[in-house]
């Protein structure tokens, strides 16, 4: 009995020492000068008993910039399944005979967010860490090596084989799906129901090899539909890139700047402004490409849409099927995409017969409900987390996390996340040789406004939020925010998300 007792009491001991050297690891790393008039929120909990390991105004609201992603990507998954797909028809609206349409072609856009643009050559949708939809920022992004136009290669496709070879009439994109919206966070701004590319045009620029000479500028998707002023020079290597692309009109985009010689290609982008009209001129280059012959005019949409509202009375003569659900949260989450995720509400909501921000937020705030969770405790207005009204605490974060974990769609979720170091939004956080690489799956958040009057940047929020295993093997839920942070000259918002790792690591370490 008294071996017994003993024993419980070193345990009890062993447990409260732990706890204090994650406090102090913590303190070590929160409670710094930089962060006098900052706001710290962090709550870790066991993810098999529920207990607290580790809180700090957990309770508090607080900014959670795009780890409002969780909540999108959750509702999502619970509202529309993770094998949803969705399905883009072209109608053909006239008659056919020995080939020729004397009529028109209609495409009816469905929400489909990728439209197979970001298909591998083995089928899988792929995602680069970097993405290209963050062209024009201090981190250099990537393509992926993939044909955004690779759904309406397939559609076109589909229309040579169904026996037309001619069009006579238009060529239209039905968008009327849904009213167009704006997106909650930066990059491509237009939330519309036709998205080609991300509804951007990638401007690539590829130094020459010697200083002086032109460099080269390369825009996708290729189309005759953008016109494009290049003037870009080489510099001298080891200097900085400085390249500035410029939409003069919805089809014309100028390009400027230079490039240090032997510099890796640098990518800007080019927002869509008429996401309906780049659409239909790619749709109708993709039919010229596969044989069929189109009279309409590429840049010249002429009459309006015809009237739709007997679709099921006319030939279908195309059908693009989308990858499942499941390959979109990815991409959200992996590289926190801002239009995928400023237009899930919208679906949720037309599944329930109304297709607007508002109504797939009022159906987020039922789904929380039955989890249990209070949806009073948190504040949204859009899906992607850069909302003036977007707060949460760190306990419901965390309390969402374990629901999901639960959850039938648990393993697309969490696969979903970044990994610590290795991937997504995480990539580079933490070097290779730190103890919690790859032992941390999270979604992080990142939102900073310009502070004229003092000509710097105010970090209103760095935010990470997942599991994590500890290095004795216990899997942790955790959500943390770092919020109102005046950054010193030359201080950057990754450099704050590396802090974010370090407090990782410290728990990771000192946790139990």
């Amino acid at each position: 009995m008294r071996c017994s007792r003993v024993l419980i009491v070193w345990l009890l001991l062993t447990g409260v020492g732990r706890a204090d050297e994650l406090s102090e690891a913590i303190a070590k790393i929160t409670d710094v000068p930089a962060y006098k008039s900052a706001r710290w929120g962090l709550l870790v909990v066991d993810a098999t008993t529920g207990k607290t390991v580790y809180e700090r105004e957990p309770d508090k609201l607080f900014t959670p910039a795009s780890t409002t992603k969780l909540y999108t990507c959750a509702t999502a998954l619970a509202e529309l399944g993770s094998d949803y797909r969705f399905r883009t028809p072209v109608y053909q609206h006239g008659t056919v005979k020995d080939g020729i349409l004397t009529g028109d072609l209609i495409l009816v856009a469905s929400g489909d967010l990728t439209m197979g643009g970001r298909r591998g050559k083995d089928g899988k949708t792929l995602f680069a860490d970097n993405d290209h939809t963050y062209g024009g920022g201090i981190t250099p992004t990537a393509l992926t090596d993939s044909d955004p136009t690779y759904a309406l290669d397939q559609l076109a496709k589909q229309i040579r084989k169904n026996g037309i070879t001619e069009v006579t009439g238009g060529i239209f994109v039905d968008d009327g799906l849904f009213p167009k919206a704006k997106s909650s966070g930066s990059g491509p701004e237009l939330v519309t129901p036709i998205v080609i590319n991300d509804n951007v045009v990638d401007v690539q620029v590829f130094a020459a090899k010697a200083d002086g000479m032109p460099a080269t500028v390369v825009v996708r998707p290729v189309t005759e539909w953008i016109q494009v002023d290049a003037k870009v020079t080489t510099g001298p290597a080891g200097g900085k890139a400085n390249v500035s692309v410029a939409a003069i009109s919805r089809n014309q985009i100028i390009v400027r700047g230079t490039i240090p010689a032997m510099s890796p290609t640098v990518t800007r982008i080019s927002l869509v402004e008429s996401p309906e009209l780049f659409a239909r001129a790619l749709f109708i280059e993709a039919l010229r490409n596969n044989g069929v012959k189109v009279r309409a005019s590429l840049k010249e949409p002429g009459d309006h849409v015809p009237p739709t509202s007997q679709y099921d009375k006319l030939t279908k003569v195309a059908e693009y099927q989308s990858e499942p659900l499941a390959d979109v949260i990815k991409v959200v989450l992996k590289v926190s995409h801002n239009l995928y995720a400023s237009t899930l509400p919208i679906i949720v909501g037309l599944k329930h017969q109304n297709g607007t921000i508002q109504r797939g937020l009022e159906q987020q705030a039922k789904f929380l409900k039955s989890l249990g969770i209070d949806p009073a405790t948190v504040s949204f207005a859009g899906g992607a987390g850069g909302a003036n009204a977007d707060a949460v605490t760190p306990r419901t974060t965390v309390q969402l996390i374990q629901a999901m974990a639960k959850h039938k769609s648990a393993d697309v979720y969490f696969d979903a996340l970044p990994v610590m170091g290795a991937d997504g939004t995480l990539a580079g956080i933490v070097p290779k040789d730190s103890p919690v690489y790859g032992k941390c799956r999270a979604k992080t958040g990142t939102l900073s406004w310009t502070d004229v009057q003092n000509d710097r940047m105010l970090m209103r929020s760095k935010a990470l939020a997942g599991e994590l295993t500890t290095a004795k093997g216990t899997k942790l839920y955790f959500a943390m925010f770092l919020n109102d942070v005046p950054l010193a000259p030359g201080g950057t918002t990754n450099q704050q998300g590396k802090v974010l790792g370090k407090v990782a690591e410290a728990i990771h370490i000192h946790g139990p």
